[in-house]
């Protein structure tokens, strides 16, 4: 039977219409996808996404454990309340997940993809060793994102809290034992991301409808990331892709050069031999939906749409697709039985609000 997040009952409250995802029971929007996604662009949202994972990881090895298993060295997040985007990798050099770590005053904490929570606990639990370290996957917290233009003054104001003018991007704040604040966000939009205590999150959300935040769907959230050019896991990132090929390899901290995080060595041999696949953006030039799956064809080579939607903000459809490394300018996409023409573009496809390519 699906979990339920704490927020549950609101979100029937509000009529949302629920799907199971990632295990759980999940609100895909509340009545428009379209507006929803809107809102978010021009003022604000808030979402439940409860369903990802809080892994709280201690010791006194906590930091190498961590430069040991991430791409990047979060020994160098400089400190508490800093934060940072990683990665996972298999020992093929692979991408297992894509989280936030976050350094806390007496360890670290990661958010995790839902789908993948309990297998990245059990993965990381399998390379501690003989390190002094203790993982703790959080069945105690909710976690509410609020992103739009409107949404860090507005958060202030509904929970009483002065972080507006001090807190950077990727850096957070412990307001109490029952909350944290974080700058971060999934929508290419300023935001917060609020980590609470799943007694205190319907309280929370309340008042953030209090002063008319309204409630997001995770189909508005897809497509909101899509926009902003941000890679899904499970369809832009997969065990069997490398992050050269997922537009992630800026993520990986390659000195000191001895740091000998898990999947270096394929990354090394691969880098060496040449990398001939790019994650990048299309832009379908005639009418119709791009999707995952999607066949691609370019002057260079093959390739396949992985993430693909109508663009509520363009009008037009917009996809995430790995191609040849070469590829670029026109190709086309097969689209039941017809080849559309389309345009390679880097993404993001809008920022801030506004459209990037002509």
């Amino acid at each position: 039977m699906p979990l339920r997040t704490p927020l549950y009952e609101r979100h029937l409250a509000e009529s949302a219409r629920m799907v199971e995802f990632a295990g759980y029971r999940m609100p895909i929007h509340y009545g428009s996808q379209m507006e929803e996604h809107r809102c978010v662009r021009v003022f604000a949202g808030k979402f439940d996404v409860s369903h990802m994972g809080v892994v709280d990881i201690h010791g006194t090895d906590a930091g190498s454990f961590l430069s040991r298993t991430c791409v990047g060295d979060m020994q160098r997040l400089p400190r508490e309340g800093s934060a940072r985007y990683t990665l996972l990798l298999n020992r093929s050099g692979c991408i297992l997940d894509d989280l936030i770590v976050y350094r806390m005053e007496n360890g670290f904490r990661a958010i995790v993809n839902a789908g993948v929570k309990h297998s990245d606990v059990e993965w990381l639990n399998s390379h501690i060793g003989d390190s002094d370290v203790r993982l703790q996957l959080r069945d105690d917290t909710c976690i509410v994102a609020i992103q739009g233009p409107e949404a860090i003054g507005l958060t202030c104001r509904a929970l009483d809290l002065d972080l507006q003018d001090r807190l950077e991007p990727f850096n957070f704040e412990v307001v109490s034992d029952e909350l944290m604040g974080a700058r971060t966000g999934y929508t290419g939009e300023e935001g917060m991301e609020l980590v609470c205590s799943s007694r205190t999150a319907p309280e929370i959300w309340d008042r953030l409808g209090s002063v008319e935040v309204p409630s997001i769907g995770l189909g508005a959230r897809d497509t909101l990331r899509l926009e902003a050019g941000m890679s899904l896991n499970g369809q832009d990132m997969t065990p069997c892709v490398m992050p050269f090929a997922a537009n992630l390899a800026w993520t990986i901290d390659w000195d000191p050069p001895d740091r000998g995080f898990i999947g270096r060595k394929a990354l090394e041999d691969a880098r060496a031999s040449g990398i001939d696949q790019k994650l990048t953006g299309l832009i379908l030039e005639e009418r119709g939906v791009l999707r995952e799956g999607y066949e691609v064809s370019t002057k260079d080579g093959p390739g396949v749409v992985t993430s693909g939607t109508m663009s509520p903000t363009l009008g037009y459809s917009i996809a995430l697709a790995r191609l040849p490394r070469a590829a670029t300018g026109e190709c086309e996409v097969s689209i039941r039985g017809r080849r559309l023409p389309a345009r390679i573009v880097r993404p993001p496809f809008v920022r801030n609000g506004k459209k990037v390519h002509k």
